[in-house]
């Protein structure tokens, strides 16, 4: 019973706490989801409990923990990825205001140039 309060009162503060970030501003709507499932799907095998032994059972994995572990491990991976492409993206968005940004200085410290 203990086990099943104190998961459930981490996914409740998952919770509060991702909904706290988006009300400041401070975390966007498209990363918040991903943090809203993974509190949610908490939640629900804090409530029911036996839904990850019988998941568990139902795949084949004799300790449900190992099952827990895993998708936990694929659902980091899975940020991992997403964050390096959105810094990719943001790596390439600031090399090309960088070089607008050195190409316009150019033009306005060249006084040679007609305009």
């Amino acid at each position: 019973m203990t086990n099943t309060i104190i998961a459930a009162g981490a996914s409740l503060v998952i919770f509060v706490f991702v909904f706290d970030l988006l009300r400041r501003g401070v975390l966007k709507e498209k990363y918040a989801v991903l943090w809203l499932f993974v509190a949610g799907i908490g939640l629900v095998f804090a409530i029911v409990p036996g839904l990850l032994d019988w998941l568990g059972a139902s795949l084949g994995i004799g300790a449900p923990v190992n099952l827990l572990f895993f998708v936990m491990g694929v659902v980091l991976v899975l940020v991992s990825v997403q964050l390096s492409y959105e810094l990719s993206r943001h790596e390439a968005r600031i090399r090309r205001l960088a070089e607008e940004v050195a190409l316009l200085k150019q033009q306005l410290d060249d006084p040679s140039r007609e305009r």
